[in-house]
């Protein structure tokens, strides 16, 4: 099975989220196995490709996700340039592929304020906006917005898992406006342990719609995250009600093939 990697939200490979996409037909039995040999966060397979649409299943190494964003993206990005229709069991969503990227349009999150006096304890900050926890395509995220620097974030990781499990998701997002309409998100999720994401479209959405009702933004906003793993990713975001958009730059980092017998 010939598969590619691609590294999401960057101009050049070993940077922004990695992603391995499948690109020939597998054995569903084989797709989790196939997900953990591979060990990126998310690894994806085309179970149907049609005309302008395909069908999608995505993989972490340890369980299947009903929506992710840069799986999403960097999938429509191996599938060619054009407009393409993406289902998954999370939902049916258009993206839009050039030679230099993708962007998808997300429905309108559900976001609502939440109190939660736990948040200074799991991130170790002081200066905390307000949090909120915002659902979309099938999938929660908790996001806290703060008044200082997030460079050195050193989070409590029981404390923030305690979150996540109380808001029943697997997301939290740390979220901080720089200059203009940038702002500076740090993602931490629980896989094994509490991990860092360094680029995730799935919650740029939301972010985007949350930071633009705070800070009275314009509704074009670029999202900088994960330069502090190593792995630095750009995301742009348009974030208008009804008009929800995520997109970034893509590259090739890797190809080969899965060396498997039926």
């Amino acid at each position: 099975m010939r598969y590619r990697v691609v590294d999401v939200f960057t101009d050049r490979p070993l940077a922004g989220n990695a992603l391995c996409v499948v690109v020939d037909p597998c054995p569903e039995e084989r797709m989790q196995a196939v997900a953990r040999e591979a060990n990126l966060s998310e690894t994806t397979f085309v179970t149907h490709r049609g005309e302008g649409e395909y069908t999608l299943r995505i993989f972490t190494p340890t369980v299947e996700l009903p929506f992710a964003g840069h799986p999403t993206l960097g999938t429509a990005w191996v599938m060619g340039p054009g407009r393409w229709f993406q289902t998954t069991s999370g939902g049916r969503v258009a993206v839009t592929v050039d030679g230099d990227g993708a962007e998808m349009v997300q429905p309108d999150p559900e976001i609502r304020e939440v109190d939660e006096p736990q948040l200074r304890t799991a991130l170790r900050l002081d200066r905390i906006v307000g949090s909120w926890r915002a659902e979309a395509a099938g999938t929660g995220h908790l996001i806290a917005a703060v008044d200082e620097p997030i460079d050195s974030l050193r989070p409590d990781p029981d404390a923030a898992g305690e979150l996540l499990d109380r808001h029943a998701t697997a997301t939290l997002a740390v979220v901080r406006r720089l200059e203009g309409s940038t702002l500076h998100v740090r993602v931490l999720f629980r896989g094994v342990g509490i991990a860092e994401d360094p680029g995730t479209g799935s919650v740029a959405g939301p972010i985007g719609m949350l930071a633009r009702r705070l800070w009275e933004l314009g509704p074009d906003l670029l999202i900088r995250q994960g330069d502090e793993i190593g792995r630095p990713s750009r995301i742009r975001v348009h974030a208008e009600p009804g008009d929800l958009r995520v997109g970034g730059r893509v590259v090739l980092a890797a190809e080969g093939r899965f060396a498997l017998h039926r």
